[in-house]
């Protein structure tokens, strides 16, 4: 199992992540990605989280409703958001990078994302409330964001 980096203040967790190919070593990655977050209890997963500088991250099938209904959208390669709605939701996010932290941040309610899965075949996702949430907060730690950059003080 890949430990979770963790910590504000992780160089690995604060470094803006690099496209990928999809490869042996990735595919390996994304299998031990997938234990990792499902022992952590993870909604999802990034590459930086388990201290790799690349372009992934992984989705619980639990909070994929596309998953559930028999298409795997579970494995984000590359990922680039193409459309994101201005209507947005402030709700509370953790994360396994930063347990115990709880944070109010305000995410797009919509989105559409495209990206490579697990064949290496590009697909488009649209995707509304939490399974957008989980997305985005992947997505951020893809560009060194955390949820303390994105801490909303009402």
């Amino acid at each position: 199992m890949l430990k979770i980096k963790k910590g504000q203040n992780n160089h690995v967790l604060r470094k803006k992540s690099l496209e990928t190919e999809l490869n042996s070593d990735i595919r390996k990655l994304i299998e031990e990605m997938k234990v990792s977050m499902v022992k952590n209890n993870g909604a999802g997963l990034a590459a930086p989280q388990v201290g790799q500088n690349v372009r992934l991250f992984i989705i619980s099938k639990e909070y994929s409703p596309a998953c559930r209904r028999g298409r795997k959208k579970l494995v984000f390669i590359n990922p680039e958001i193409i459309k994101i709605s201005k209507k947005t939701i402030c709700e509370e996010e953790g994360c396994l990078s930063l347990p115990g932290e709880f944070i109010k941040v305000d995410r797009a309610k919509t989105i559409k994302i495209k990206a490579l899965n697990e064949k290496g075949e590009e697909f488009k996702l649209k995707a509304k409330g939490l399974l957008a949430r989980i997305i985005q907060h992947e997505l951020d730690h893809l560009n060194g964001i955390l949820i303390v950059d994105k801490q909303k003080t009402r």
